[in-house]
């Protein structure tokens, strides 16, 4: 019998902070169950000045995403904060790089959910959720969301949606996360978690 976690990769990019604060969140709630473990990743910056580079140890916060992440996972939360109604270019640049994976089919079967934080309340939450799970489902994994047994999405105007936890950031991104918000965040990855491990234990 395998006694090790289950690992859940919380894959995101933040540039501000926001998308962290729920990728810590969602990370939270996946170490609330047990038999699973959160294992936080982001992505680098791109940048538009053809000779800059990231750093090959961010800064602060989470370490890089690398490929054994994706291949060790048992479901993936992914996150970034919305760009005119879609994921960032430095998730989606991310993305674009995993053929290999696709092919390989790594990321098939697993489940997967996502996240996203905006400048304004009605800055295309939504669709940016949706952006993110385009590929996922490519990669063929079961995407899910937020049910409406959690009725914080009938109580909140910015923290949550059926398609994946939100957060609404403020223009200048220092917005505090509401108790909706935190208690969706939560449950998404303790919902996401509990998954893995009934898909594991069917195996």
């Amino acid at each position: 019998m395998n006694t090790n976690p289950l690992s859940i990769l919380v894959l995101y990019y933040s540039r501000h902070g926001a998308t962290r604060k729920l990728a810590e969140l969602i990370a939270q709630g996946v170490d609330s169950v047990p038999g699973a473990e959160a294992r936080l990743r982001t992505v680098p910056a791109v940048s538009s000045v053809a000779e800059a580079t990231a750093p090959s140890i961010p800064e602060d916060g989470a370490p890089y995403v690398e490929a054994a992440d994706l291949a060790e996972c048992a479901g993936l939360a992914l996150g970034s904060p919305t760009r005119f109604g879609n994921m960032a270019s430095s998730m989606k640049y991310f993305l674009d790089g995993t053929a290999a994976e696709w092919v390989n089919g790594t990321l098939s079967g697993k489940p997967a959910v996502v996240f996203t934080s905006t400048g304004s309340l009605h800055g295309g939450q939504e669709a940016t959720l949706l952006s993110m799970m385009i590929p996922l489902l490519h990669h063929g994994m079961l995407v899910m969301g937020l049910p409406y047994t959690h009725p914080e999405l009938m109580n909140t105007a910015s923290g949550g949606s059926p398609y994946g936890a939100t957060h609404w950031a403020g223009v200048d991104g220092k917005r505090a996360i509401t108790e909706d918000e935190r208690a969706l965040s939560i449950a998404l990855g303790r919902r996401l978690a509990t998954a893995a491990l009934k898909l594991h234990e069917g195996q």
